[in-house]
């Protein structure tokens, strides 16, 4: 992908071969690359609205446009003189073909937009094997309490909206919503300590309609709060990844969450801790194929799930962390790559953690936001 001062960007390929989209950090232009080209122009204000914003940041990762304006040309400089991209139709729902080369930008205008800000952490001083976590490190983490019960952890993706993993939910039905609670900026599940907190109650719950028990296929579900949130260095959203977001195997995350950090077992005693801070450990990625393989998952990872962890086990999710993230860090920004599942126990050798595949789920996320305001 090509260096620059970007603040997300997007590869596509078109006629023009690889197509790069990126909103520069510098002055906040949206801008494209064509292969061909091999320099980054900007895109002509003519015909552009806020849907397209939308789209534009959507497919980066965020969840909507913020604010958008058309920039003179004259305030920019240096001057382009590569050509400029413009909109040819309003009709067309993906970016291969929106956009079409021109010579010239008869507005006088380029587009300048910012997306909806996420994935950042304020600069502050159940894993088994991980480290106690400082308050504010995760601030998109929240403990998800059933009659007054640690069951799962969420991500916070917008102030009103967390993603969870279906299994934790998928059980309760109307009028149990009035049970739940979500705690927020917080690194503790003392029962105690958490009474000075104000826990969130839930206006509703949805998990995915294609979930499947048995096989843990698409495990994912949204969990909206009835008050909106109050964004502070402690609490944040995490952004979404971008659209086919496909990390090689290898790449570090990072998992966190309040589960056991012991395992259990029906053959032998272990003593069960749930800690009472937040824990979180580094894992790197596992690419489905070796996941699925004959030593390890042998065909049981579909591609709405990835895998991350040790081949040697020691550290993992585990009960209790269901629900929690997995976030990867690209360029700047932290994206929620994963919702803790399953696995084969907790931490055992050859039987990494599974997670649902974020970048899967996109629209579906998209949708229920839109239709639920």
């Amino acid at each position: 992908m090509p260096s620059g001062p970007d603040q997300a960007s997007i590869l596509i390929l078109t006629e023009w071969g690889s197509v790069f989209y990126r909103i520069s950090a510098e002055n906040s232009l949206l801008e494209i690359q064509l292969e061909k080209l091999l320099t980054w122009l900007p895109v002509c204000y003519e015909r552009w609205n806020s849907s397209l914003g939308t789209l534009v940041c959507r497919q980066l990762g965020y969840l909507r446009l913020s604010k958008h304006k058309g920039v003179n040309l004259t305030d920019i400089g240096p001057n382009y003189t590569d050509g400029f991209v413009q909109i040819t139709s309003e009709h067309q729902s993906n970016l291969e073909s929106l956009w079409r080369f021109r010579g010239s930008c008869s507005t006088g205008k380029v587009i300048a937009l910012k997306c909806f800000e996420c994935g950042t952490r304020a600069k502050l001083h159940r894993i088994v094997g991980g480290v106690e976590a400082t308050l504010g490190r995760w601030p998109w983490q929240v403990s998800l309490y059933y009659s007054n019960r640690h069951i799962c952890g969420g991500s916070i993706i917008t102030n009103q909206w967390i993603v969870t993993a279906a299994h934790c939910v998928h059980n309760y039905r109307l009028p149990q919503v009035s049970s739940w609670v979500v705690y927020a900026g917080i690194v503790t599940s003392n029962s105690a300590k958490l009474a000075q907190y104000q826990g969130l109650a839930v206006e509703k719950i949805i998990y995915n309609k294609n979930y499947n028990h048995r096989t843990h296929d698409n495990d994912i579900a949204l969990v909206k709060l009835r008050a909106p949130l109050n964004f502070s260095d402690t609490i944040r959203p995490v952004c979404l990844p971008q659209y086919d977001y496909d990390l090689p195997g290898g790449t570090q995350c990072w998992i966190s969450g309040w589960g056991y950090t012991h395992e259990l077992s029906n053959h032998f005693f272990f003593e069960v801790h749930i800690p009472e801070i937040l824990k979180e450990a580094p894992v790197p990625l596992i690419s489905t194929k070796k996941c699925n393989s004959s030593c390890m998952y042998n065909g049981e990872i579909t591609p709405r799930m990835l895998c991350a962890g040790y081949t040697e086990g020691k550290v993992d999710a585990c009960q209790g962390d269901s629900g929690g993230p997995l976030v990867c860090q690209d360029e700047n920004v932290w994206r929620l790559v994963g919702v803790v599942s399953w696995g084969t126990g907790c931490a055992e050798p050859n039987h990494p953690g599974v997670y649902t595949k974020v970048a899967e789920f996109l629209e579906w996320i998209y949708e229920i936001i839109e239709v639920s305001k």
